[in-house]
């Protein structure tokens, strides 16, 4: 059985959210929580966040123990990015877009 947890909206661009994700794909959950805590990227947090929130949905719903817990999958898409302008030189603008992003977790039991 999977239990998961989304983080939707994280103001942090996709591109720098999968740099860590992949870090812990497929890890088992107190092993990933421990390298997501010492890990010093502002994905990190988020992550570790809804990583911890996905552990909670699987001991709460189902008493499961927490030692036979992976990291089944984890996913970050992107979201919506808001767009803005910074004015330049010579009455020109440049865009400035702030990207966000829908991270996934997915923990799954590991088989007997």
């Amino acid at each position: 059985m999977q239990w998961e947890c989304t983080l939707r909206y994280a103001r942090i661009s996709a591109r720098k959210a999968r740099m860590v994700a992949d870090l812990v794909r497929g890890m088992q959950v107190e092993q990933a929580i421990h390298m997501l805590k010492f890990t010093p990227k502002k994905a990190a947090g988020m992550i570790k966040k809804v990583v911890e929130s996905a552990l909670s949905n699987a001991t709460q719903s189902s008493g499961v123990n927490e030692d036979k817990l992976y990291i089944a999958s984890i996913t970050v898409d992107e979201g919506p990015t808001a767009k803005r302008w910074m004015p330049r030189a010579m009455g020109r603008a440049t865009k400035i877009r702030k990207r966000s992003s829908h991270i996934h977790v997915a923990v799954e039991e590991l088989e007997p």
